[in-house]
């Protein structure tokens, strides 16, 4: 399997490819969309991109000199016909400096580069929200050659999927991003805290009361407020345990790394780690994590042994356990009712 990893500054490509990066991906706010539409929304990320065209050529040539690959993502959910023109004439460009693929996520805009591009490999992004084989068939008869799927699948869910599909390559999340909404139908930005921040982190204030007008018991408003409670640790584990990270640097946060080893069995492709505007730390160290794990997982060690050492790694025991910042909560039940995987 591939590990993806996103840039967003040209310096990164070499320190991350030395630590095990098979693919990059990064996103470009061209000056002509700036100027055209005045927004920042061309690819969901106001924040974490490249600054200029020079910048993603060089950062390009600096992944083909390692031996790795390029994508420029450009996953909008929906773009007007103006953008799709503007957007077309963006991925050409990367198409000249030696670029290797586009993630894109509108349909309009994946016909139009399969159009005008032709042969020019697409990714689907996981804004697509494909979760089918009759959807991924689909955009394979559009052109697409890889499906990024969305965060929150089951591993039966991939496997199907994998074997349903052969013709089409899969991609999965493995680390660090843990939006609490399903982004294919989230119409929000990510803002940082000063300006708003996302919605879903929104505190509002609230009551509670009962639809037959009656006054609330002290058992109910217990059990409502625990619920409350819940809620925001649920939150404080899907947004990256906030951020916090061991005394080695190692990131917490939403994880699959225990699922390597039956993603790896499933045939996919590739595993990703979001967040192209974190930063080159925390880039490097997800690296480093996907790697020695995949590393096990490819010299056939079993599955058990995979996930223990997984999860000791930073360690996260205790956050393990919760099952709120796992991509993949069964992958425990499914050790402890299978036999041992070996991926050997």
């Amino acid at each position: 399997m591939h590990i993806v990893s996103p840039i967003s500054r040209v310096a990164e490509v070499e320190p991350l490819a030395a630590a095990g990066a098979d693919e990059f991906y990064c996103g470009i706010l061209p000056q002509e969309w700036v100027g055209s539409f005045k927004t920042a929304n061309a690819n969901r990320r106001i924040f974490g991109n490249l600054t200029s065209y020079d910048d993603l050529a060089h950062a390009t040539r600096l992944a083909h000199e390692c031996k790795c690959f390029m994508s420029m993502v450009l996953n909008g959910q929906q773009y007007t016909q103006d953008q799709i023109e503007l957007l077309v004439d963006v991925a050409r460009r990367f198409q000249g400096c030696g670029g290797d693929s586009l993630i894109v996520s509108d349909i309009g805009l994946l016909l139009a580069i399969s159009e005008a591009l032709p042969g020019f490999r697409v990714h689907v992004s996981s804004v697509a929200s494909c979760r089918n084989g009759e959807a991924a068939r689909f955009y394979r008869g559009l052109g697409a050659r890889r499906v990024i799927l969305p965060r929150d699948v089951t591993l039966a869910e991939v496997a199907r999927l994998a074997a349903d599909t052969p013709e089409i390559e899969f991609e999965v999340f493995v680390l660090n991003d843990g939006c609490v909404f399903e982004e294919g139908v989230c119409h929000t930005i990510h803002l940082p805290g000063k300006m708003g921040g996302p919605i879903c982190l929104d505190k509002y204030a609230s009551a509670y009361h009962r639809l037959d007008g009656r006054e609330l018991s002290s058992d109910e408003m217990r059990r409502l407020e625990g619920n409350d409670a819940d809620y925001q640790k649920w939150l404080w584990y899907r947004f990256s345990n906030g951020f916090t990270v061991t005394p080695e640097g190692l990131p917490y946060g939403p994880c699959g790394l225990c699922a390597l080893s039956a993603l790896h069995l499933a045939g996919v492709k590739a595993v990703k780690i979001a967040g192209r505007e974190g930063a080159p730390e925390r880039k490097l160290a997800s690296v480093k994590m996907v790697k020695q794990i995949l590393d096990k997982v490819e010299a056939g060690l079993a599955s058990s042994e995979v996930s223990r050492f997984a999860r000791n790694l930073r360690p996260s025991e205790e956050h393990c356990r919760t099952g709120y910042m796992c991509y993949y909560p069964e992958v425990i039940l499914m050790e402890e009712s299978k036999p041992e995987m070996k991926t050997g």
